[in-house]
C-alpha cells in the first residue's frame, strides 16, 4: 500500500534478458537510460545534462511481451514500483535503482508502434488445458 509508484520515460540501454524463476515463471530484465535535457540560454538551445540508469524487472506475461517487443535504443515509458538499494562492496558504496514494472510501452511521442493483442485461453478449451 505504501509502495512508491513511478513512471519513467527513457530508452532501452540494453537488450532484454529473459530467465525463468524457480517456480517456472518467466522474468525479464533490461536497463533503462533517461537523460535530463535543459535549455542553455548561453548556447541558445537544448543540451543534455546527466543520465540516470534504472534496472527494469518484469514478470509473467509482461516479461514475455517485453522480450518479444523491445530492442536496444527504443524509446519506452515504464510504470512500476521503485526500489532503491544501497550497500557496500569491496570497500566502495553503491546505490541501485530498480523498477518492478507493472506496464511498459513504446513512447509514441517519438515514433509509431503496432500493437498485437496476445490471445488468452478460452475457459474449457484445449489450449487452456495445455497451459
Amino acid at each position: 500500500m505504501n509502495e512508491t509508484m513511478v513512471t519513467v520515460v527513457g530508452n532501452a540501454a540494453s537488450a532484454v534478458e529473459t530467465r525463468t524463476t524457480a517456480a517456472g515463471r518467466p522474468m525479464a530484465r533490461l536497463r533503462l537510460a533517461t537523460t535530463v535535457r535543459r535549455y542553455d540560454e548561453a548556447r541558445g538551445g537544448w543540451t543534455d545534462a546527466y543520465t540516470s540508469f534504472y534496472t527494469v524487472w518484469a514478470f509473467r506475461g509482461l516479461a514475455e511481451n517485453l522480450a518479444a517487443s523491445v530492442g536496444i535504443g527504443e524509446p519506452l515509458v515504464v510504470h512500476g514500483r521503485l526500489r532503491v538499494q544501497q550497500g557496500e562492496r569491496d570497500g566502495r558504496r553503491w546505490t541501485s535503482a530498480e523498477i518492478e514494472a507493472t506496464s511498459v510501452g513504446h513512447d509514441l511521442a517519438r515514433g509509431t508502434s503496432a500493437f498485437t493483442r496476445c490471445g488468452r485461453p478460452v475457459p474449457g478449451s484445449e489450449s487452456e488445458a495445455n497451459t
